[in-house]
């Protein structure tokens, strides 16, 4: 169980290594994404932001500003991206010194388009984390014997791990560390994932994620496809308003409710990335199954009202209270503290 694992970690330097797609993103809104921009217009804009973003970006900040010792591993690029990615980390807490730069190829960049009503399109450069392969995960083992966790994304968009991933996930999980695993895009097929789910721990994907790779439409009926590939750890689908389904044995589902944002819905951008923090934020503190969900839920709910994946995350207390957890942290059952 992730429970036990975790409990025979407590004493490593870091809480998660976050690792895989680590973007600098353009965020402009509000665009029209209904009708074609066209050539030759001026499309008037809000003042452009820049931050940062991909699931080492979201979920890292999101486990920092919960109180966690994450850090971020994954390749940037020998250029002025690179700097404002480790300038941004630094200041929220994420450690990057565990970043590695690719000697030719970029950093990631993307360029945001957000509409009135939160929804995104993206215009993106893959850039270097592309590049991630097993040697880089396996040179640097001993920095996962010093976790607790690692959360890798995105499933299936390494495309030079995909095959190692299988090989990579066991040897993390042989010092100790709890696997987990993010997808994005379509997510893939049930036929690449098939071998790397034994390895993991904690895989929660999307409902529209977890449809295309089961062609189900249940979600009880998508975690038991899952078990039937092989899936052993906690298991569970995202629901967007309808909040989530979680399975930590094959017996057993925990409904999620949603939580109602704490304010006006800005931006959608990173929310499944701030459940994933969430999640694991709750469950390295020792929560409950159901209180790791519900703080998840509230940590999803926070983000959404803010422009950006982090800029609305608030601390553990905020989130706590968001979704009627005690501040302590103390659990109905659980880890101890």
């Amino acid at each position: 169980m992730i429970d036990d694992r975790l409990l025979q970690t407590r004493a490593r330097d870091f809480d998660c290594i976050v690792c895989g797609s680590c973007v600098v993103d353009v965020l402009v809104r509000p665009v029209d994404l209904s009708k074609p921009i066209g050539g030759g217009r001026l499309v008037r804009s809000d003042p452009m932001q820049l931050a940062t973003g991909g699931i080492v970006s979201n979920s890292g900040v999101a486990l920092a500003r919960l109180g966690m010792k994450p850090a971020a591993f994954t390749y940037v690029g020998n250029d002025d991206w690179a700097d404002i990615i480790r300038q941004r980390y630094e200041s929220e807490g994420l450690d990057a010194q565990h970043l590695l730069t690719h000697e030719t190829a970029p950093t990631s960049t993307t360029v945001v388009l957000i509409d009135e009503g939160g929804e995104r399109t993206f215009l993106h450069a893959v850039g270097a984390p592309k590049k991630l392969n097993k040697h880089a995960f396996l040179d640097h083992i001993d920095l996962f014997g010093r976790s607790r966790a690692m959360l890798l994304g995105y499933f299936p968009l390494l495309p030079n791990l995909l095959n190692d991933l299988p090989e990579v996930l066991q040897a993390i999980r042989e010092t100790g560390c709890v696997t987990a695993l993010d997808t994005a895009g379509d997510g893939g097929s049930l036929s690449d994932l098939a071998p790397v789910l034994p390895h993991l721990d904690l895989f929660v994907p999307s409902l529209g994620e977890a449809r295309h790779q089961t062609g189900l439409t249940d979600p009880s009926e998508i975690l038991q496809a899952f078990r039937d590939a092989g899936a052993t750890g906690l298991l569970g689908v995202k629901l967007g308003e309808q909040g989530a389904l979680l399975s930590p044995t094959s017996d057993e589902f925990l409904d999620i409710a949603a939580i109602a944002p704490p304010g006006e819905v800005v931006d959608t951008t990173g929310a499944g990335d701030s459940f994933l923090a969430g999640l694991l934020t709750g469950l390295l503190r020792g929560l409950s199954f159901e209180g790791s969900g519900r703080l998840a839920a509230a940590v999803g709910a926070m983000c959404v009202t803010g422009l950006g994946a982090s800029t609305a995350i608030g601390d553990y207390a905020a989130a706590c209270q968001l979704c009627g957890l005690p501040e302590s942290g103390l659990p109905e059952s659980g880890l101890p503290e």
